[in-house]
């Protein structure tokens, strides 16, 4: 079968390709060679391209993803932008591109035109007032420099009401091109489907019981560009529509009801839609350290569970909100506690043509919540170790519920629930915390490697947890900002 999509504003048709064939590669192979290749692994936006999705308020946008994780069939049906695209039809700049051009945003080259691309999706950010420097916090530059990239960025205004790509975004809404939709493209004795509800879903796994689940395929895609892992057949997630639901948003508006997250809602849309919970800042924090915005642009929660990594990110603040999924397979469905979802190194819950619905989070939501990641760099890293607290206090100061959860420092993600019921009716007080503390001396089994050694990573099992108790508790703060300058804190 053939692959349609809309690519720089033409039809295309391309009949005779591996399902499993990347989008970079088929670009390059047809001369777009604007399109660079770097790492091969989403993390230095050379290849960056754009797409048209829908936002959390339901408007077309254009988003950047890497088109080296992403196979060309599941694009079938989409809207894809490279570099060659960006400026007119007349060959006139893009205002982006005369941006990085006055305020030399280039040296090298090599990483501009993902940058184009990234600072082109942007500039038509619906409701941008300010530009937004994480916009571009997937694109790397070795030469550059980012001061004058970020000036190009800044210098940015607002796109006219008859801007062409304007135009077209509106047009998007009378085409069939803007949600994925069904597709099953097989060559070359390979296979790509894209099935649209979870029926369909579970009618494959029964015909081909060894396809491969792809979601966004940040992980998976890694595999097969670094490793050249070869798959006989992808069963994409991404039009699955019981996937893609969020229910129980909208604070007091929800009650008693849980936060139900869709395993295939990408991470940027949770977090556009977030803004509706002000009381799960947790969430948040995971989101702003969960890579680039280029990745979360196409991962999920479900994805990010289901390789059941002991250094995932969304596993601690998960845990720590004492979070459950939904498992659904050829059988029915079931409610598994996170806490017993991961059973060993990569290994899940999960049975045989199984696979993850949606997470649950109950209300109420902790008071006191912190997510920290420990990395060699702040953004867009691996961590070392991770830790996600939640607490709630009585009237009289003494701990009603408390969670810790860690990641980095065991064959599987960790809560700490022996340590943590020893702080249950006592004051929220630094002996209680020394208390669990002593508790956490052999919690885990952390190992050295390139990123930590086994010592740091127990060091800051207990670290993290004082931060914790520190930025939560207002008096003793107080008391150690006198100690550090002699005088109490201005407010």
């Amino acid at each position: 079968m053939s692959v349609r999509f809309i690519l720089n504003g033409k039809p295309m048709r391309v009949d005779d390709v591996d399902p499993q064939l990347s989008t970079l590669n088929w670009l390059r192979r047809e001369g777009l060679t604007g399109t660079k290749e770097g790492c091969s692994e989403g993390e230095c936006g050379a290849c960056a391209v754009a797409v048209v999705r829908r936002n959390a308020e339901g408007a077309r946008c254009f988003e950047a993803i890497n088109s080296c994780l992403v196979p060309l069939p599941a694009l079938d049906g989409q809207t894809l932008v490279t570099v060659e695209g960006v400026a007119g039809a007349d060959g006139a700049l893009h205002p982006v591109q005369q941006a990085m051009v006055e305020r030399g945003g280039s040296q090298c080259g090599y990483c501009t035109p993902g940058f184009v691309v990234s600072l082109f999706c942007e500039y038509y950010r619906p409701g941008r007032t300010t530009f937004d420097p994480e916009a571009i916090s997937g694109n790397l530059c070795r030469c550059t420099g980012y001061r004058p990239i970020l000036d190009a960025g800044h210098a940015l205004g607002r796109p006219g009401a008859d801007d062409p790509w304007l135009t077209q975004l509106r047009a998007e809404a009378t085409q069939a091109w803007a949600e994925p939709t069904a597709v099953d493209h097989a060559q070359y004795g390979r296979r790509f489907v894209r099935p649209s509800s979870l029926a369909d879903v579970f009618a494959c796994l029964a015909n081909a019981p060894d396809a491969t689940i792809i979601a966004g395929g940040t992980d998976l895609m890694v595999r097969a560009n670094q490793s050249y892992q070869q798959f006989g057949t992808l069963l994409s997630l991404e039009a699955v529509a019981e996937l893609r639901a969020l229910g129980g948003l909208g604070g007091e508006a929800a009650g008693t009801e849980p936060l139900v997250i869709g395993a295939g809602v990408s991470l940027s849309e949770l977090e556009d839609r977030l803004g509706a919970e002000p009381d799960l800042p947790i969430l948040q924090e995971l989101l702003r350290l969960f890579s680039s915005r280029l990745i979360r642009n196409r991962a999920t929660l479900g994805g990010n569970l289901g390789t059941a990594s002991p250094i995932g990110d969304s596993a601690p603040v998960l845990l720590a909100l004492d979070a459950e999924v939904t498992l659904a397979g050829p059988d029915g469905t079931r409610l598994v506690p996170l806490r017993d979802f991961f059973r060993a190194y990569r290994q899940t819950a999960l049975g045989p043509g199984e696979l993850i619905v949606n997470v649950r989070l109950p209300r109420p939501f902790p008071r006191f919540q912190r997510f920290y990641k420990v990395s060699k760099r702040v953004l867009d890293d691996i961590s070392t170790v991770a830790g996600a607290f939640a607490l709630d206090l009585g009237p009289d100061g003494r701990v009603l519920a408390l969670r810790l959860a860690y990641g980095g420092i065991g064959a599987t993600p960790l809560v700490a629930r022996a340590a943590a019921e020893l702080a249950i009716g006592r004051s929220w007080t630094l002996d209680t915390v020394e208390l669990v503390a002593d508790a956490m001396g052999a919690l885990g089994t952390p190992i050295g490697d390139h990123r930590g050694s086994a010592g740091y990573r127990r060091a800051m099992i207990v670290s993290l947890w004082r931060r914790f108790f520190w930025e939560t508790t207002a008096a003793p703060l107080e008391a150690e900002t006198r100690s550090l300058d002699g005088a109490a804190p201005s407010r």
